[in-house]
């Protein structure tokens, strides 16, 4: 609850108790919501006690001055007690709180049981078989990313060779590739032919899970905007986003970002030395007093809300790698990498890590590696040993030369990204829920384009287009031009576990 309205409800229920020599009964009734631009309707609280009725007592009370001076000590009593218990629902809106109930309760969204034991496959995107986990989106960008692309369906990526399979050259794998290709249609109103790309919705829903993605090659250079991430679009933020892989023009360090509704904050919540990165930072904000943009000082992007104070707006919470090359073409350049997001609300957190080809370790590589073969049988049963699958035959056999390695993240080193959710954090479990995964390729828009003159500026002079960061990326794009060759996707597998 807002200052102001806490003061003028204990205000108001003062003289109402003051005016009275009885207080009058009520329902006490608490109320709140949250609205998606941010900020929640106030708790609206009537508070008002009871009294027995007189004739009830067993002591005949007359109304002499010692029944007055009982009744003004009986709505004194009254009175403290109001101020309490509006005292203590405006210290829980204001400290951190509409939620802070419910917290306890959602720390572990989803689950009576802790779910704390070993990760075992749910599901892997590979090979032929990998469009089959994910739908197409069919239309314009979103208002929010207003990329200059539309999203093409299956049958009309598949017209324009959008997408195809590829055998890798140094083993049997086989990679799965997304393109885009110049806008065919005439241009609409306003000048624009917006380049038809690729967006995968994933068929599956999630609530926690280890997701890996093992890419040989990602889109990458000026005006292009690829990413790899969750989110429940149809409740956003409220069910939140996380942005694993986000390459913005020429960026070559990869971050992780999660986008949410009010009262997820890491600050104060996130171990040093739990994680390898820091925190993204937000300068050039308007100074509160001047309105002048103020670039001498940084401030930590520690708040997820996408409506946060002193961020940018959408900014939410972002977590750095300290490595070069870990996204776009420098990872390009070394055969690509394995990202890998573990969201545990049991465990309370959700991390990240990169590995570059030559760098990924052991457990993580064997767990892919024996994920990709026992996808070619029908398992039955999974150790940390051995399989059992079945022969054509239907019978069940130990196959002692398919041991299935499962992942173990104690095993790898530090992350790079640490965030902490679920109870005692300042972020809830259920700020994240019923998430599905999206592969996309977006073109300038909102991001990448509003960024073309700082990342860009020898083609933001050539194409400039009356100044304007995002008309100039979206002039640049419609030129089709040979650079954007390297704007595909080249993905190997998707992995998805979950701890039983």
């Amino acid at each position: 609850m807002p200052p102001q309205e806490s003061d003028s409800l204990l205000k108001q229920q003062q003289q109402q108790d003051n005016s009275k020599t009885k207080p009058q009964e009520t329902s006490s009734i608490i109320e709140s919501s949250y609205q998606q631009a941010g900020g929640g309707n106030p708790h609206h609280l009537s508070l008002d006690p009871s009294n027995d009725d007189d004739d009830d007592n067993a002591i005949n009370i007359t109304k002499t001055t010692h029944f007055r001076k009982s009744n003004q000590s009986i709505s004194t009593v009254i009175m403290v007690v109001v101020v309490a218990v509006v005292t203590i629902v405006a210290f829980v809106w204001l400290g951190g709180g509409t939620k802070l109930f419910t917290n306890n309760l959602a720390g572990t969204i989803g689950t009576n049981v802790n779910r704390t034991g070993p990760y075992q496959l749910i599901e892997i995107h590979h090979g032929k078989t990998f469009l089959d986990y994910y739908d197409f989106a069919d239309g314009p960008d979103s208002l929010g990313s207003a990329g200059y692309n539309t999203y093409v369906s299956k049958d009309r990526a598949q017209e324009l060779g959008l997408f195809q399979t590829e055998e890798e050259d140094d083993d049997d794998d086989i990679a799965v590739l997304l393109k885009s290709a110049a806008g065919t249609t005439k241009r609409d109103v306003n000048g624009n032919r917006f380049r038809e790309s690729i967006r995968l919705e994933g068929k599956k829903r999630l609530d926690r899970g280890l997701i890996v993605l093992d890419v040989r090659h990602m889109p990458a250079g000026c005006g292009v905007w690829p990413a790899f991430w969750t989110t429940d679009e149809t409740h956003w933020p409220d069910h939140g986003e996380i942005d694993i892989v986000e390459g913005i023009n020429n960026q070559d360090v990869v971050k992780t970002a999660l986008h949410t509704s009010d009262q997820c904050s890491m600050y104060a919540h996130v171990p040093r030395w739990a994680w390898s990165g820091e925190w993204d930072t937000a300068t050039g904000l308007p100074d509160t007093f001047t309105g002048r943009l103020n670039f001498d000082n940084r401030l930590e992007a520690d708040n997820c809300w996408v409506m946060a104070p002193h961020q940018w707006a959408n900014q939410g919470c972002v977590a750095v790698s300290q490595e070069n090359g870990t996204i776009g073409t420098a990872m390009n350049d070394v055969g690509g990498g394995v990202y890998v997001l573990e969201w545990d609300p049991d465990n309370g957190y959700i991390r990240s890590w990169v590995f570059q080809r030559h760098n990924i370790p052991t457990n993580l590589l064997e767990s892919m590696q024996t994920a990709n073969d026992s996808q070619q049988h029908d398992i039955t049963a999974t150790t940390t040993t051995k399989t059992k699958t079945k022969n054509t035959r239907g019978d069940e056999k130990d196959d002692n030369d398919k041991t299935v390695v499962l992942p173990d993240p104690s095993t790898w080193g530090l992350p790079y990204a640490y965030f902490a959710i679920g109870q005692g954090s300042g972020c809830s479990a259920d700020h994240f829920v019923n998430h599905h995964i999206v592969i996309n390729l977006a073109f300038c828009g909102t991001v990448a384009g509003n960024r073309f003159q700082h990342d860009c500026p020898a083609l933001y002079e050539q194409y400039n287009v009356h100044n304007d960061s995002e008309l100039t990326c979206n002039a640049y794009i419609d030129s089709d031009p040979t650079a954007l060759k390297e704007a595909y996707w080249k993905i190997r597998g998707v992995y998805i576990y979950q701890r039983q």
